[in-house]
């Protein structure tokens, strides 16, 4: 949720020529993140649950790359869009941790040399 939060602050400054571009999209793909992780965990099953969280690493990465257009292109300043890198790495080390927690135990085991 913080990072969704980030990220409208941070579109606010755009301008006005992406407001249906690049400020909604990233919009959409920062609230995407935590909507999924909560649809997915009120399906009551682990499998599910899997599809939703790698559904919400998906949009994590779209928001990078929207991130780094927008750096690119000069609508962030790099301390702006370096705040919201580091919060989405954050993120998406959660999202690893629980889609790796919730692997059947059969596919967390390494392979046997």
């Amino acid at each position: 949720m913080q990072l969704a939060k980030e990220v409208y602050r941070e579109t606010a400054i755009l301008p006005k020529s992406e407001v249906y571009g690049l400020q909604g999209q990233m919009r959409r793909a920062a609230v995407s993140v935590p909507s999924n992780i909560a649809e997915g965990h009120g399906r009551l099953s682990d499998h599910l649950f899997r599809v939703f969280l790698a559904q919400a690493r998906g949009s994590l990465c779209e928001l990078e790359t929207q991130i780094e257009l927008c750096r690119d292109m000069n609508f962030f300043q790099d301390g702006s869009a370096q705040g919201l890198f580091e919060r989405s790495g954050e993120v998406g080390r959660l999202l690893n941790g629980l889609i790796k927690a919730l692997k059947p135990k059969e596919e967390r085991k390494s392979p046997t040399r």
